[in-house]
Protein backbone atom coordinates (compact mmCIF):
# COMPACT_ATOMS: atom_id res chain seq x y z
CA UNK A 1 0.00 0.00 0.00
CA UNK A 2 1.49 3.36 -1.31
CA UNK A 3 0.95 6.54 1.81
CA UNK A 4 0.88 10.03 0.70
CA UNK A 5 2.30 12.93 3.17
CA UNK A 6 -0.74 12.85 5.41
CA UNK A 7 -0.70 9.30 5.94
CA UNK A 8 -3.55 8.21 3.83
CA UNK A 9 -4.01 5.21 1.30
CA UNK A 10 -3.33 6.86 -2.35
CA UNK A 11 -6.30 6.24 -4.58
CA UNK A 12 -6.43 5.78 -8.38
CA UNK A 13 -3.13 3.62 -8.96
CA UNK A 14 -4.54 0.04 -8.49
CA UNK A 15 -1.65 -1.21 -10.88
CA UNK A 16 0.16 -0.20 -7.88
CA UNK A 17 -1.48 -2.62 -5.24
CA UNK A 18 0.18 -5.92 -4.52
CA UNK A 19 -3.49 -7.48 -3.80
CA UNK A 20 -4.38 -6.60 -7.77
CA UNK A 21 -1.26 -8.27 -9.06
CA UNK A 22 -1.87 -11.28 -7.19
CA UNK A 23 -5.53 -11.47 -8.13
CA UNK A 24 -4.23 -11.00 -11.62
CA UNK A 25 -1.92 -14.14 -11.31
CA UNK A 26 -4.32 -16.19 -9.72
CA UNK A 27 -6.91 -15.68 -12.42
CA UNK A 28 -4.17 -16.39 -14.90
CA UNK A 29 -3.54 -19.70 -12.93
CA UNK A 30 -7.43 -20.45 -12.55
CA UNK A 31 -8.07 -19.93 -16.49
CA UNK A 32 -4.66 -22.62 -17.28
CA UNK A 33 -6.60 -25.30 -15.01
CA UNK A 34 -9.88 -24.41 -16.70
CA UNK A 35 -8.79 -25.69 -19.85
CA UNK A 36 -7.61 -29.02 -19.03
CA UNK A 37 -9.58 -31.47 -20.88
CA UNK A 38 -12.11 -32.81 -18.07
CA UNK A 39 -12.54 -29.24 -16.30
CA UNK A 40 -12.98 -27.38 -20.09
CA UNK A 41 -16.06 -29.77 -20.49
CA UNK A 42 -18.11 -28.53 -17.49
CA UNK A 43 -19.42 -25.27 -19.05
CA UNK A 44 -21.41 -24.41 -15.55
CA UNK A 45 -18.58 -24.24 -13.43
CA UNK A 46 -15.68 -23.62 -15.48
CA UNK A 47 -17.55 -20.03 -16.63
CA UNK A 48 -18.57 -19.63 -12.92
CA UNK A 49 -15.19 -20.14 -11.74
CA UNK A 50 -13.82 -17.77 -14.27
CA UNK A 51 -15.97 -14.89 -13.82
CA UNK A 52 -15.76 -15.14 -10.16
CA UNK A 53 -11.68 -15.17 -10.12
CA UNK A 54 -12.19 -11.93 -12.89
CA UNK A 55 -14.22 -10.45 -10.49
CA UNK A 56 -11.52 -9.94 -7.71
CA UNK A 57 -8.82 -8.10 -9.95
CA UNK A 58 -12.21 -6.38 -11.22
CA UNK A 59 -13.09 -4.65 -8.35
CA UNK A 60 -10.10 -4.11 -7.01
CA UNK A 61 -9.49 -1.79 -9.98
CA UNK A 62 -12.80 -0.49 -9.85
CA UNK A 63 -12.74 0.40 -5.91
CA UNK A 64 -9.22 2.04 -6.27
CA UNK A 65 -10.83 3.97 -8.66
CA UNK A 66 -13.53 5.40 -6.65
CA UNK A 67 -13.48 8.78 -5.25
CA UNK A 68 -14.17 8.35 -1.82
CA UNK A 69 -13.15 5.28 1.12
CA UNK A 70 -16.67 4.60 1.52
CA UNK A 71 -16.89 3.38 -2.18
CA UNK A 72 -13.83 1.74 -2.13
CA UNK A 73 -14.46 -0.45 0.48
CA UNK A 74 -18.00 -1.51 -1.19
CA UNK A 75 -15.86 -2.60 -4.38
CA UNK A 76 -12.95 -4.34 -2.26
CA UNK A 77 -15.90 -6.28 0.00
CA UNK A 78 -17.06 -7.67 -3.08
CA UNK A 79 -13.61 -8.99 -4.58
CA UNK A 80 -13.20 -10.37 -0.81
CA UNK A 81 -16.51 -12.33 -1.61
CA UNK A 82 -15.50 -13.78 -5.12
CA UNK A 83 -12.46 -15.08 -3.44
CA UNK A 84 -14.28 -16.40 -1.43
CA UNK A 85 -16.58 -17.87 -4.10
CA UNK A 86 -13.03 -18.78 -5.95
CA UNK A 87 -12.62 -20.77 -2.97
CA UNK A 88 -15.79 -22.38 -2.73
CA UNK A 89 -15.79 -23.37 -6.75
CA UNK A 90 -11.51 -24.76 -6.08
CA UNK A 91 -13.18 -27.34 -3.63
CA UNK A 92 -15.97 -28.47 -5.43
CA UNK A 93 -13.75 -29.05 -8.61
CA UNK A 94 -11.49 -30.95 -6.18
CA UNK A 95 -14.42 -33.33 -5.01
CA UNK A 96 -15.13 -33.99 -8.29
CA UNK A 97 -11.77 -34.62 -9.75
CA UNK A 98 -10.70 -31.70 -11.66
CA UNK A 99 -8.26 -30.52 -9.82
CA UNK A 100 -5.55 -32.23 -7.21
CA UNK A 101 -5.56 -32.01 -3.44
CA UNK A 102 -2.25 -30.38 -4.10
CA UNK A 103 -3.39 -27.94 -7.01
CA UNK A 104 -6.32 -26.73 -4.57
CA UNK A 105 -4.02 -26.57 -1.86
CA UNK A 106 -2.08 -24.06 -3.57
CA UNK A 107 -4.94 -21.93 -5.30
CA UNK A 108 -5.96 -21.72 -2.31
CA UNK A 109 -3.35 -20.61 -0.17
CA UNK A 110 -3.12 -17.97 -3.06
CA UNK A 111 -6.90 -16.89 -2.56
CA UNK A 112 -6.41 -16.85 1.42
CA UNK A 113 -3.60 -14.81 0.90
CA UNK A 114 -5.84 -12.19 -1.14
CA UNK A 115 -8.34 -12.02 0.88
CA UNK A 116 -6.38 -11.58 3.67
CA UNK A 117 -4.56 -8.28 1.61
CA UNK A 118 -8.11 -7.23 0.83
CA UNK A 119 -9.36 -7.47 4.47
CA UNK A 120 -6.10 -5.45 5.60
CA UNK A 121 -6.77 -2.74 2.80
CA UNK A 122 -10.69 -2.67 3.94
CA UNK A 123 -9.26 -1.58 7.40
CA UNK A 124 -6.81 1.00 6.13
CA UNK A 125 -9.21 2.89 3.60
CA UNK A 126 -11.29 2.84 7.25
CA UNK A 127 -13.74 0.34 6.86
CA UNK A 128 -14.55 -2.57 9.16
CA UNK A 129 -14.09 -6.21 7.79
Amino acid sequence: MKFNRKNLITMGKFKDLRVWHDAMELAEKIYRITQEPSFSKDFGLRDQIRRAVVSISSNIAEGDERGTNRESIHFFHIAKGSTAEVITQLNIANRIGYVETDTLQLLENHAEKIRASLKSLIQARGGNN
